[in-house]
């Protein structure tokens, strides 16, 4: 046996246990309505793709995780943490490193702690951007993707 085998297994499984709490977390957040039990499933599961992403992920693994965490957090009306993790995912997404559906989806999360944060202006700028960067998505997977997270945030007045 060669040593790194005896390693790669529980990376492997690490990252296989990140996607499955991240892919978790995003349906539920998803949903327009959730049960009391689904909201605290919600919020674990993105916590638990944020522990497994920070051990076997890259960077933007951790971004992706703390951009869930605040969409998360805005779905709990949980103002002030939806905040902070949007600024440490914001920088990972706001580049023209970032491909077009990760700056739509920033867009999307940055309306959402808006509207739970009671900042009109950032609300209304940040979801008209996502909606016009959503449209403009050349993938319609994507688009649709893209769609059902933004069905969950409040619509600006």
């Amino acid at each position: 046996m060669h040593e790194p085998a005896l390693n790669e297994e529980p990376v492997r499984w690490k990252r296989r246990l990140a996607a499955e709490a991240n892919n978790r977390a995003w349906a539920l957040s998803e949903r327009l309505s959730r049960t009391a039990a689904e909201d605290e499933e919600m919020l674990h599961a993105a916590h638990a793709a944020m522990y497994f992403w920070a051990q076997v992920g890259d960077g933007g693994n951790k971004a992706h995780a703390a951009q869930l965490l605040a969409h998360v957090h805005a779905a709990l009306g949980q103002a002030e943490a939806a905040r902070s993790y949007l600024a440490q995912s914001a920088p990972a997404f706001s580049g023209e490193a970032a491909q077009p559906w990760e700056r739509a989806l920033a867009q999307v999360v940055a309306a959402h702690v808006a509207a739970v944060s009671g900042d009109g202006a950032a609300h209304a700028a940040a979801y008209g951007l996502a909606v016009k960067q959503i449209a403009a998505l050349e993938d319609a997977q994507d688009r649709e993707i893209l769609k059902a997270s933004l069905r969950v945030v409040p619509v600006p007045r």
